[in-house]
């Protein structure tokens, strides 16, 4: 087996074994990683809580034909100050799953990699949680292909726009609303715009609204729902 150094944010672990798991991490040369960390369950395990979910880790391991073996960790950043807010935690285990979905294995996601780190790095300097996840799940909509359209129709480019179409790509004026469209509260574009371009936002009772229809229009290209989302209660 051939000795590998690599870096990954771990999205996720479970049990493998009676002592081992498997260690999910987002890696942005190597995509998708799933290795094995043996013995971590243990009391006494060296990897200590070097391999826990969202933190980001330097690791050598060796390459198997299935699952890696995760032999050395060290911790890049933790994120400590996160952990200890449960809104934050339940947006950052969000932004994992998100990243789940999205990226494959043995495909480069350097784009989603520093996305997710720039996420968590928010997260812990205590940015409002809200728009921080409703700007990640714009973002992995451009990343995967479908960008939305936010300040004009996404059909015939009118600066008119009344509604928001999954289909057809984003804000659409009332003459382009599709069967699916729904309607936009006012000011709910602007804010999704000042989100998606990471703006200082001043309609902070908007956040929620932006933030549905985001992350409608992340899970219609998906098509998978987003589970983690249900503890946020959006």
């Amino acid at each position: 087996m051939a000795i590998k150094n690599d870096q990954g944010i771990v999205l996720r672990t479970y049990s493998f074994g009676e002592a081992d798991k498997v260690v999910v991490l987002i890696s942005p040369t190597s995509g998708k990683l799933r290795c094995v960390a043996k013995g971590i369950r243990k009391t006494k395990s060296r990897f200590g809580g070097r391999l826990e979910q969202f933190v980001h880790v330097d690791l050598v391991l060796y390459e198997g034909r299935n699952l890696g073996t995760i032999t050395q960790a060290e911790i890049v950043e933790a994120y400590p100050k996160l952990r200890t807010d449960l809104i934050a935690v339940s947006a950052a285990a969000t932004m994992a799953e998100i990243t789940d979905l999205v990226v494959q294995e043995e495909e480069p996601s350097v784009g989603m990699f520093l996305l997710l780190q720039r996420g968590l790095g928010a997260l812990e300097e205590g940015g409002h949680q809200t728009d921080l996840l409703t700007h990640f799940m714009l973002r992995t909509a451009g990343i995967i292909g479908f960008t939305p359209a936010l300040d004009t129709c996404a059909s015939c480019g009118s600066d008119a726009i009344e509604r928001f179409s999954f289909s057809a790509g984003g804000a659409v004026c009332r003459d382009c609303s599709p069967a699916d469209s729904v309607r936009l509260g006012v000011g709910v574009a602007e804010h999704l715009l000042q989100v998606a371009n990471r703006e200082a936002t001043t309609h902070s009772h908007l956040a929620e609204d932006a933030q549905g229809v985001a992350r409608k229009f992340l899970e219609f290209h998906l098509e998978r729902s987003v589970k983690s989302m249900a503890v946020l209660n959006v």
